[in-house]
């Protein structure tokens, strides 16, 4: 018996079951009836058995034909997932891109670009998220720090996150400001969750380079908790210098080490999926934030 078929023989299949007749199968397919019977017949050759039972009347699966059905709607359902992508890739303007962002990141880097992005592509229409992007069950574009672990996805580079040390100056006044970078182990100290053991915190003044192992008093995978943390007066936190600009600004909090630069709080990247790489709404949005996310994400000197 020889086992080999084409998936558009098992679509065709469902196709006569579902509208039970081949002519009314023929009209949805947009293919003369004869395509049809000799698809069903090419699947029948090939299975060496008969799956349809035919009368003038109607159509009905045969025991082999009930056990394939299944299989051949499965067939069916992504085949037309499939147009329907290829639609919305050549069809830009039919619905809005659906954009997804972590409410931290969001709310300071997206938040001010979404206006001026409508007017000046008034045809791409936004449904924007502001949630994670683990949590959304689709999205066309995640705002995110850092990539996930998926070849399926495709990315762009927006820019680094620029990290400060900075705490309240009642902490300071209470436990002291530290001088030097190994004064550091001295104090409470709050920072990202980095999933290692200990912590060990990089830092750089001009050509000098030092690393403090530090165990932190807490730990936290939001940098939204952290800064509420460091707010609070808990100790010294290692922040995305844009949480920290209105605290420095107005003096609730003041920078610890100001010499000494740490690395990058995290990398922040527009993901799409990669059937979508050469979507124009998702090129027009994503070069849109590349080219204007940037300045934000610099580090601000006037403390």
């Amino acid at each position: 018996m020889n086992l080999i078929w084409a998936p558009a023989q098992l679509a065709v299949l469902a196709k006569v079951v579902d509208l039970n007749g081949f002519s009314a199968a023929a009209r949805t397919l947009g293919v003369p009836k004869a395509a049809v019977s000799r698809a069903v017949a090419d699947l029948e050759r090939s299975l060496g058995v008969r799956v349809l039972e035919r009368t003038t009347r109607r159509v009905s699966l045969t025991a082999v034909g009930r056990m394939l059905y299944p299989h051949a709607k499965r067939v069916v359902e992504e085949s037309d997932a499939a147009h329907g992508l290829i639609a919305k890739f050549h069809a830009p303007g039919g619905g809005p891109l659906r954009v997804v962002a972590d409410p931290t990141y969001g709310r300071v880097f997206l938040a001010p670009l979404v206006p001026r992005f409508l007017e000046r592509f008034p045809d791409v229409p936004l449904d924007v998220v502001l949630h994670t992007a683990e949590a959304a069950e689709q999205w066309d574009v995640a705002i995110r720090a850092g990539l996930p672990d998926d070849n399926t996805v495709g990315h762009r580079l927006l820019g680094a996150l620029p990290a400060v040390l900075c705490a309240t100056p009642a902490y300071l006044q209470q436990r002291g400001t530290p001088a030097k970078p190994e004064a550091l182990r001295d104090h409470d100290f709050l920072t990202p969750e980095t999933g290692q053991a200990d912590f060990r915190l990089a830092l750089s003044h001009g050509s000098q380079r030092a690393e403090v192992r530090i165990a932190p008093k807490l730990t936290v995978n939001d940098p939204a908790v952290l800064h509420a943390a460091t707010a609070a007066g808990l100790g010294i936190g290692l922040l995305p210098e844009f949480l920290c600009r209105q605290g420095l600004a107005t003096h609730r909090l003041q920078q610890v080490l100001a010499d000494w630069s740490p690395p990058p709080a995290a990398s922040l990247y527009a993901v799409y999926p990669a059937m979508l790489e050469g979507d124009p709404r998702v090129q027009r949005f994503v070069d849109f934030l590349a080219a204007n996310i940037v300045p934000a994400l610099a580090h601000s000197t006037a403390h």
